[in-house]
């Protein structure tokens, strides 16, 4: 939007032409604004002349007085934002070295961090975050951004959201990365934990199907695609009505739920408990069970006779 209000002929980026974030980029320009020109250095052949590698580029800023948060000892390519901090490159290119424990800034080592729990509860509204309060010092926050800010303080400090993975990125490398994610890490746990007792069986087990392709959609960059528009829509169905409270406990590096609540509830106690037996015939079970097998039994006389 802002480079057609400028009458802009081009865009750049400084994306590597090796990872996921140039196909993102240039994908959204493509679906956006398709008659701006597509500047992008690191594929172009006199550039790369110069430039190798980020060696090169770190080398480059240092000769000319430009100072940059790397060097040649830590050349990590990191990414920070709300959501998370990424970390790339230098000695983390060798899938088994550990990380020094320098290398992160933002969450605590697990092993380093308080000895007491923290306990909050989160509501959420139609699966969106609205309050969160610390039940030890009874401190709120719902502001959306002050919300994510204050559990990404909190994650961070209990060493919540720290993950190393090798990643398969869209252009075919396999890639180590390592994401530091608090805030994010304990609202996904909550809200898995909320859809438990607010959202239908059968909806659950498609979402669950769904959502590795959603994933994939996002992380190749295909944002602005009709299938990005038909599971978007299926996905926020199924997130109408998960509402309710999720107590949580933070502690070193894990975030647990330890209880739920919701208006919109489809757990019966009654139903669910060993030592009621009403609402629910138990010798019903019978027919239910042998309907079921049906098809194990047919399978296992098929197999005999063909054995």
């Amino acid at each position: 939007e802002v480079a057609l209000a400028e009458k802009a002929t081009a865009v750049s980026h400084g994306a590597t032409g090796k990872g996921n974030d140039q196909v993102r980029f240039e994908l959204a320009y493509a679906a956006l604004a398709p008659s701006l020109e597509v500047v992008s250095p690191w594929k172009d052949d006199e550039f790369l002349k110069d430039f190798q590698g980020r060696s090169d580029m770190i080398n480059f800023a240092k000769e000319q007085g430009i100072e940059i948060p790397v060097t040649l000892d830590k050349p990590f390519s990191t990414d920070e934002n709300l959501m998370h901090k990424s970390y790339e490159s230098g000695i983390l290119e060798d899938p088994m070295r550990r990380p020094d424990p320098e290398t992160f800034t933002v969450c605590a080592n697990a092993v380093d961090a308080p000895d007491a729990v923290t306990t909050i509860e989160i509501e959420f509204v139609d699966a969106k975050p609205v309050r969160v309060t610390n039940l030890d010092d009874g401190h709120e926050v719902s502001d959306p951004l002050e919300l994510f800010v204050y559990l990404n303080e909190l994650g961070a400090k209990n060493g919540v959201g720290r993950i190393d993975i090798v990643e398969n990125r869209y252009v075919g490398i396999k890639s180590r990365g390592i994401y530091e994610t608090p805030g994010g890490t304990i609202l996904h746990h909550a809200l898995r934990d909320l859809e438990g007792i607010a959202m239908d069986k059968a909806v659950q087990r498609l979402r669950d199907m769904l959502a590795p392709e959603f994933a994939a959609i996002i992380y190749n960059g295909f944002w602005f695609s009709p299938e990005m528009e038909f599971l978007s829509g299926a996905l926020a169905q199924s997130q109408k009505l998960i509402t309710g409270k999720v107590r949580m406990e933070l502690y070193k590096g894990s975030a647990s739920p330890i209880g739920r609540m919701s208006p919109a509830s489809l757990y019966d106690e009654e139903l669910s408990s060993m030592d009621v037996a009403g609402g629910f015939d138990q010798t019903d079970s019978k027919g239910f069970i042998r309907i079921n097998s049906l098809r194990l039994k047919a399978h296992r006389l098929i197999t005999k006779r063909n054995a």
